[in-house]
């Protein structure tokens, strides 16, 4: 595999908050969409929630270095701020706690996987830090127990499909049109690792 410097340089900070600047736009528009699938029932709601948490997965699968999950998060959750979140402040918190959680899976694999697995683990991650926050502000503990299991069930599954494989199949199409090439040269191992 590609040996990569560890620290972030100035490009792959930019690059970070490029990408975590247009996810910030998406999570504006994903805010709306949230609630106009909540009347489907059951949960349907969380089967997007994992929408909210792909900056990180994305910005680690391109730019493959420590902090990049992170700082992404924390970009594109102010960034959804900026413009106006429905839910306030507490975007930012969400982020941060969201992209710590994702930064942790990452470092436990000594950010030298990128696979669909390494990728869905984060974003498992994620889920668990905004579980821990809503469970902070008191609004789903008082689910029935099945209730509270379809739910758990379906944001752990949208967020493994949206942030995990999702992100892995966006990842590789970059990687395919060469857009990546400005600021990683990909090496053969690192395309035959995104693509295992």
């Amino acid at each position: 595999m590609e040996k990569t410097s560890k620290g972030l340089k100035l490009a792959d900070i930019l690059t970070t908050i490029v990408i975590a600047v247009v996810f910030g736009v998406i999570y504006k528009v994903w805010g709306p969409l949230y609630e106009v699938v909540k009347v489907f029932g059951f949960h349907a709601d969380q089967l997007i929630y994992g929408m909210w948490f792909i900056a990180s997965s994305l910005a680690y699968l391109l730019i493959r270095k420590p902090g990049v999950a992170l700082l992404a998060e924390i970009a594109a959750s102010s960034g959804e701020l900026v413009m106006g979140s429905q839910w306030g402040l507490e975007v930012l918190i969400y982020g941060v706690i969201q992209g710590l959680f994702a930064e942790l899976v990452f470092a436990a694999f000594r950010y030298r996987r990128f696979d669909v697995l390494v990728v869905s683990l984060s974003a498992i991650g994620a889920t668990v830090g905004s579980l821990i926050m809503d469970f902070y502000k008191g609004y789903i503990e008082a689910l029935a127990p099945w209730n509270m299991a379809l739910f758990l069930l379906a944001r752990f599954v949208g967020a493994v499909l949206i942030s995990g494989v999702f992100a892995v199949s966006l990842a590789k199409a970059l990687e395919k049109t060469g857009v990546t090439q400005m600021w990683r040269p990909a090496s053969k191992e690192d395309y035959d690792a995104l693509n295992r």
